[in-house]
């Protein structure tokens, strides 16, 4: 039996997010085109390039060139649009039974680890992710706790190096979302099975983020929070009760001091209207706010991902 026979007859497409990737780029290039060509008779790789100002694109187009069996896309992004939506629109061009996302180029991991996750995914799991098991930093501590305490999801999240979604995930998230602001936490509660499979990293990378990543995760990680969590409406209905306490103090003082004191004239009246104006504003305030959430949770905000080009590598 030739070795052809024995590759998987899936479609495979790999969406990679490249920012300013010029010095990881190759060798990931090379170790994932290596990987699929040894596993899959038929794949592809789409690499969303953010706005690099590097030799990012350029190194892929002279890396790619060498690739004889492999469709190699560049989607170039009209400007730094951040991860979440330019991996959304490299995943809606992908064509694969299975996709897999990379966010990030570094490679911790040993390289059958990429076929290895493919493989679970086979044994009944829609979405398989791969985790470094070493500490987070603690930012990422700090947001992933609060955000697996105050969220719904169904599978609790953590730090992420790549995944891969079946085309059932793909259909199942894309029909029950206008948009995918925030893609870890709609995956997680998508209905569909799910697995993180830990790895220790065979060697320490160090991320470096520009400014751009940096605000943009930032916005990103508070956007979530509020899109995907509770914190915001507990925040709000928790300062919200400590301001009507505030205004029943103050009407149960002015009470007292009319009856026990001799205050100022008009002093109790206008204390009354505005310890009962008070009231009923936090009051209407708190409802304001649960009714907020609650269209947070039925309607995501609008996020179109605008591209400049398309550009294939094949020969």
């Amino acid at each position: 039996m030739s070795i052809a026979q024995n590759l998987e007859k899936n479609f495979v497409s790999a969406v990679v997010y490249v920012h300013n990737n010029e010095k990881q780029i190759k060798y990931f290039l090379k170790v994932l085109q290596q990987n699929l060509e040894a596993h899959f008779s038929k794949y592809e790789i789409i690499l969303v390039n953010d706005a690099s100002t590097d030799r990012s694109a350029e190194i892929i187009r002279e890396v790619a060139e060498n690739f004889e069996k492999s469709v190699v896309s560049i989607l170039k992004m009209s400007y730094f649009q951040g991860m979440e939506t330019s991996m959304n629109a490299g995943k809606n061009l992908a064509i694969g039974d299975f996709v897999f996302e990379f966010d990030s180029v570094d490679v911790d991991y040993e390289q059958e680890l990429i076929y290895e996750i493919y493989k679970t995914a086979l044994t009944g799991y829609d979405i398989v992710s791969a985790s470094c098991d070493k500490k987070k930093k603690l930012s990422s501590n700090i947001f992933y706790r609060v955000f697996n305490r105050f969220s719904k999801v169904q599978y609790k999240l953590t730090t992420e190096s790549f995944r891969i979604l079946s085309r059932r995930a793909i259909n199942r998230i894309d029909a029950s979302s206008t948009t995918i602001p925030y893609r870890k936490a709609i995956y997680a509660n998508c209905g569909l099975k799910c697995k993180n499979i830990a790895y220790e990293a065979k060697q320490d990378v160090r991320k470096i983020y520009s400014y751009n990543q940096k605000k943009y995760r930032e916005e990103l990680a508070v956007e979530s929070l509020i899109l995907h969590t509770n914190v915001a409406y507990k925040v709000s209905t928790i300062l919200t009760f400590a301001m009507m306490a505030v205004a029943l103090f103050s009407l149960i003082y002015t009470i007292v001091v009319f009856l026990t004191g001799n205050p100022v004239a008009g002093w109790t009246t206008m204390m009354l209207v505005l310890s009962f104006g008070f009231l009923g504003m936090f009051a209407i305030l708190s409802i304001i706010i649960r009714y907020l959430a609650i269209i947070l949770d039925l309607n995501f905000k609008k996020q179109n991902a605008v591209f400049e080009s398309i550009e294939k590598i094949s020969k």
